[in-house]
């Protein structure tokens, strides 16, 4: 019989800030050796969960509790933060903001060294622990010359030196490309195999967490515990689409087909579901293929354009394309293949070494930012970059504020643009008290209120939970549908199918595809050079033998968004 290692009695929060609780009655035991996964739209609380294992309640975050909570046998009442973080070790969603030495070596050591191990005790503890996260080669090496995912391997690290019970994962998937998350997840997976380590993941991305084996997961909706089952029996059942959490892409086809998913179908992984092939046969014959949209004017094109930070490297090479007015487009690839490198030299923050850049026609290429800032506007990764005022609406509405724009119309295209991010009940609120995803929806905001000609959105979905993510993307639709042409850069494999028909695939600075977002997540090479992911419909309609397998990816996304529209 397993420990438990974890156990939520009766428990209550409330943050001071807030009127009403975070969590109500939460019930759950973890034991031993699991893993386990929380899932829940944002604002559910899952996170409060989290901050509650680790510490950040109530040392960072101050509220009322009532109930109990034990850890490891003892009362987190009566235990100090210090106490906590040597039985919860907690990967954060930005590696970035957990690193403290100069490199590799020295960033993993770093809490061998506030124990005051021996010099010789600490580097064998690194060389082990580094072989195990497979960075044992780059100890040396800076932490800022690293990819996002070898960054979270160093985070990883960093928190196994101390040998900790318990690990637990906030978002580990939000800043990497499809590829790197799937290896994160395997690493996960490997690394509770081989120490029997307790494993706790707090993600969105349920589909890409099911990759491996999870053994429990657990629903967090309005602050109650809603769900707590195995995989199969959850994706079974009706409550993740009650709690707005996306279903796998192929377990949401086959319900659409008529197929009947229970646990006995094993739907957790798609090579263990038992798939109901006539009738995704039939359902397919019955769709319709998506409409093509009418070609317009080219709006922006670029001509063989290089560019590169050092002398050495070139980091943009003779990369090519055009965009129509009108289109919703994604360009995608792996983490440093120069996607956002392309967002800063089409808005002017850097300048190609060679190459031209034309908008509807207009050679840009030496305009000032300023200038190209009054047609294009630029939504980047990370919020903090970009926020400058303290509340929502003073922060929103600054961009028409220094246009000179009349105080009432500010008024009003400020609470329009609000409401449809889903941030007007905040709109007086302290930016410094949303939390990342929050933040990223105020940002889009502040730039869809300018009503741009070209919207250029680096990373829109990352942190947003279903509901967010459709409310954004559909308001995204309504401006593309009102003309405004929108260029995402994404590692969202869901948001490319569903809402940009069209994608540009860079890999190493090169363009290696133009071509439908089908088309590109059903073909291997590609998909291999630029650290993308195989969509898991498409495996789906191999799976049923439909010989079409490419056409039922298309259909099924546009079959989607209709049935999805009727829920708005």
């Amino acid at each position: 019989m397993k420990k438990p290692v974890i156990q939520f009695e009766q428990f209550n929060f409330k943050y001071r800030t807030q009127v009403d609780p975070t969590l109500h009655d939460i019930n759950l035991t973890i034991y031993e050796g699991e893993k386990v996964l929380i899932v829940g739209p944002s604002g559910s609380g899952k996170s409060t969960i989290g901050h509650c294992l680790n510490g950040l309640v109530p040392f960072s975050y101050k509220g009322d509790m009532s109930g109990n909570l034990k850890i490891m046998g003892q009362e987190t009442n009566n235990l100090d933060i210090f106490t906590l973080s040597k039985m919860v070790g907690t990967v954060l969603q930005d590696p970035d903001g957990q690193f403290i030495g100069l490199t590799v070596g020295e960033d993993i050591a770093f809490a061998l060294e506030n124990d005051v191990r021996a010099q010789n005790e600490m580097v064998s503890i690194v060389k082990d622990v580094s072989k195990m996260v497979d960075m044992d080669r780059y100890l040396q090496s800076s932490l800022h010359q690293l990819s996002g995912g070898q960054k979270q391997r160093v985070s990883l690290a960093g928190i196994m030196v101390d040998d900790v019970n318990i690990l637990l994962f906030d978002e580990p998937l939000a800043n990497l490309d499809p590829a790197t998350g799937k290896h994160a997840i395997q690493l996960i997976d490997k690394i509770q195999k081989e120490t029997d380590t307790t494993v706790i993941i707090i993600e969105h991305r349920l589909e890409d967490v099911l990759d491996c084996h999870v053994d429990r997961i657990i629903v967090v909706n309005e602050g109650k515990i809603v769900a707590d089952s195995t995989p199969d029996e959850l994706l079974a059942s009706s409550i993740l689409e009650e709690c707005n959490i996306r279903e796998p892409l192929y377990v949401k086809a086959a319900k659409y087909a008529g197929s009947e998913v229970t646990a006995e179908t094993r739907p957790s992984h798609i090579n263990t579901f038992t798939v109901d092939k006539d009738k995704l046969l039939t359902w397919f014959k019955a769709t319709h293929p998506p409409e093509e949209k009418a070609k317009t004017e080219t709006i922006l094109e670029l001509d063989d354009i290089c560019f590169r930070y050092s002398p050495i490297q070139e980091t943009i090479r003779h990369v090519s394309f055009s965009i129509d007015k009108g289109e919703m487009i994604s360009i995608a690839g792996k983490n440093g293949a120069g996607k956002s490198t392309l967002a800063s030299l089409i808005c002017g923050f850097i300048k190609p070494i060679s190459g031209q850049i034309l908008f509807q026609g207009e050679d840009i290429t030496n305009d000032t930012i300023k200038e190209r800032a009054e047609r294009i506007g630029l939504v980047m990764q990370n919020p903090n970059q970009m926020i400058s005022k303290h509340l929502i609406f003073e922060e929103v509405s600054l961009g028409l504020v220094l246009r000179g724009v009349p105080e009432d119309e500010i008024k009003e295209r400020v609470e329009k643009t609000l409401r449809i991010c889903g941030l007007y009940p905040f709109r007086n609120w302290p930016i410094s008290a949303l939390s990342f995803g929050q933040k990223k929806r105020v940002t889009i905001a502040s730039i869809l209120v300018l009503e741009p000609e070209l919207l250029i959105l680096d990373e829109p979905t990352a942190g947003q939970d279903f509901k967010h993510y459709t409310e954004i993307m559909e308001f995204l639709m309504e401006l593309n549908e009102q003309g405004v042409t929108i260029l995402i850069i994404t590692h969202d494999m869901h948001l490319m199918l569903e809402y940009t028909p069209r994608a540009i695939v860079i890999a190493d600075g090169e363009k290696i595809a133009d071509d439908t977002s089908a088309n590109i997540l059903t073909d291997r090479e590609i998909i291999k050079k630029a650290n993308l992911k195989e969509t898991s419909l498409f495996d789906l309609a191999v799976k049923a033998e439909i010989h079409e397998p490419r056409e039922f990816v298309r259909r099924f996304i546009t079959f989607d968004k209709e049935v999805r529209k009727t829920w708005q």
